[in-house]
C-alpha cells in the first residue's frame, strides 16, 4: 500500500521551497501527497525559528498529532524539520516524544533514508550542498515559483538567529541554477522568485547576483523575476543598475531597515545607517523610477526608547512604503539582544506595534490609491472568494482581483487598476497577453 505524506510550512518563503523540495524526495520514494495531515503517514512540521511563537506553534502541533491516529489505529510519523530542528535537536525529542524523526534545514536531502531507519536526529550542517542531492522538479509548477539561490548568513545581527539555525552564507553554482530556472520555466512558470536569508550577497566563483539574475531574465519563456530578502550592505551599483536595466526585473524591492533609529541599527549590528539606507532608496529610484519598495521592521528591541520608535514611524512615512512587515521583538536563545538589558516590556511593544503597522497601512494605502488609473500586467494565481473572481500579482506585487470569463490561472491579463484597498486592488481586464501552456 502506497505511503502518504503531508507537510506543513511555517515561516519565510524559503521554507516554502524546502517544503516543496521535501515533497519531491518523498515523492521520488513512492510516497503519495495526502490532502491534510489528519490523513498522512508521514507529516513533516517544516519550522520556523525567527520568533518565540513560531516555535511553540510547532509544539502545539506536536500535541495534536500525538492525539491523533489513523483510521486503522496507527499513529503518523512525526517529522520536525527547519530552523526549530536545527536549534533544538535532542532538546525537541526529550520534550515531544511523539516526534520521530528531527532534521535540520541543512540536511533535509537525508529525510528518505532517516524514514527507513537511519536515524532520529540529523542536524549536521555538511560541507556538500544538499543540492546535489535532490530530485529533478516536479513536471508540473505553479505560475509563479521559487528558487533558492544562497542560503545562511553572515551578518549577525545580534536579534537574529539565522547565522545559527542556517549557516554561514553559501551560493550556489550558476550553472546549476540556470538550469534549475529553465525546468522551473519549462513546467510552467511564468515569474521566478530567487530565494535567500540575504540573497544579494550571492556570489559564485565567476558570477555576481547581478549577473545571476542577467542569466536567469535570459531564460526563453520567463516573463517576469523577483528576488528576496536583501541586505543593504549588497545593494551595490551594479544590482541597482539591474533594476533599470533587466525587463524582466519587476519593479519591486524587500529591503529591511528593521529600524529608523541610527543608535538601535548600531546595536541591532545592522551595518548601516538611516541616512544610507535612504541613499541606497534614492539610487534605485532614480534608476527605477516606478519601483515599490517593503521592508521589514522590529519594535521594542531592548534599549527602544520612544524617540527611537518615533525614528521609526518617520522613515515609514519618509519612504512611502507599499507593503512592510512589522514583528514586536522577540528575545531568541543564543542571540546577543537577548542577554541585553532594558528590555522592553511586553505592553509598551503591544502599543508601538499597533500605532506603526498604522502607519504602515496609512502609506501602503495611499501607494495603492497612487497605482489606480494605472494599466499594467496580472500573473493570475489563485481564485477569489466570489464566483469567476481570480487574483492574481501585479508587477509592483499587490494583489489583485480580476473577473474575466476566460481567464484562467497561469494566465496574464492586462488590466486597468480601477480602485484600491489597503491591501488589494480592483483590475478590469482589457486583455489576455498570455495563456497559460
Amino acid at each position: 500500500m502506497t505511503q502518504s505524506y503531508f507537510v506543513k510550512t511555517f515561516g519565510c518563503q524559503m521554507n516554502v521551497y524546502d517544503s516543496e523540495r521535501i515533497g519531491e524526495l518523498l515523492e521520488a520514494e513512492g510516497y503519495a501527497a495526502a490532502p491534510d495531515a489528519a490523513r498522512a503517514d508521514v507529516v513533516v512540521l517544516n519550522t520556523c525559528h525567527i520568533r518565540e511563537k513560531a516555535a511553540e506553534k510547532v509544539y502545539s502541533d506536536i500535541g495534536r498529532l500525538k492525539a491523533s491516529r489513523r483510521p486503522n489505529g496507527i499513529k503518523p510519523v512525526v517529522v520536525v524539520a527547519g530552523c526549530v530542528a536545527q536549534a533544538e535537536g535532542a532538546e525537541i525529542v526529550r520534550r515531544a516524544p511523539a516526534v520521530d524523526v528531527v532534521v535540520g534545514p541543512n540536511a533535509y536531502h537525508r529525510l528518505p533514508a532517516m524514514l527507513r531507519g537511519a536515524g532520529a536526529v540529523d542536524t549536521d550542517m555538511p560541507v556538500e550542498s544538499k543540492f546535489m542531492q535532490l530530485p529533478p522538479r516536479r513536471a508540473v509548477i505553479p505560475a509563479s515559483a521559487f528558487l533558492t539561490v544562497q542560503e545562511g548568513c553572515d551578518k549577525f545581527c545580534t536579534f537574529c538567529v539565522v547565522p545559527y539555525t542556517r549557516g554561514a552564507e553559501l551560493s550556489r553554482p550558476a550553472d546549476a541554477l540556470v538550469a534549475e530556472a529553465e525546468a522551473l520555466v519549462a513546467g510552467g512558470a511564468s515569474e521566478l522568485t530567487l530565494l535567500g536569508q540575504n540573497v544579494n550577497a550571492y556570489r559564485d566563483v565567476t558570477t555576481t547576483f547581478a549577473e545571476l539574475l542577467a542569466r536567469i531574465a535570459g531564460v526563453r519563456g520567463l516573463v517576469r523575476l523577483r528576488y528576496t530578502t536583501s541586505h543593504p550592505r549588497d545593494m551595490n551599483d551594479e544590482l541597482i543598475a539591474a533594476h533599470r536595466d533587466l525587463p524582466q526585473l519587476m519593479p519591486y524591492l524587500h529591503l529591511p531597515v528593521q529600524s529608523g533609529s541610527d543608535r538601535l541599527l548600531k546595536a541591532m549590528n545592522r551595518a548601516h545607517t538611516r541616512s544610507s539606507y535612504l541613499n541606497i532608496l534614492d539610487r534605485l529610484r532614480a534608476a527605477r523610477a516606478d519601483i515599490a519598495l517593503s521592508g521589514d521592521f522590529i519594535v521594542g528591541f531592548p534599549g527602544e526608547t520612544d524617540a527611537d520608535f518615533a525614528d521609526t514611524l518617520s522613515i515609514v512615512r519618509e519612504v512611502g512604503y507599499a507593503q512592510a512587515y512589522s514583528f514586536k521583538y522577540s528575545p531568541r536563545p543564543g542571540t546577543p539582544a537577548a542577554t541585553m538589558g532594558e528590555q522592553v516590556p511586553e505592553d509598551v511593544k503591544d502599543a508601538r506595534l499597533a500605532e506603526l503597522q498604522a502607519t504602515i497601512g496609512e502609506t501602503a494605502l495611499a501607494f495603492n490609491r497612487a497605482s489606480v488609473g494605472k494599466r499594467c500586467d496580472v500573473l493570475l494565481e489563485r481564485p477569489g472568494r466570489r464566483p469567476g473572481q481570480l487574483i492574481g500579482k501585479s508587477p509592483w506585487l499587490q494583489s489583485v482581483f480580476v473577473v474575466s470569463p476566460s481567464a484562467k490561472i497561469g494566465d496574464i491579463v492586462t488590466v486597468d487598476l480601477i480602485d484600491a484597498q489597503p491591501n488589494s486592488l480592483e483590475g478590469a481586464p482589457v486583455i489576455l497577453t498570455r495563456a497559460a501552456a
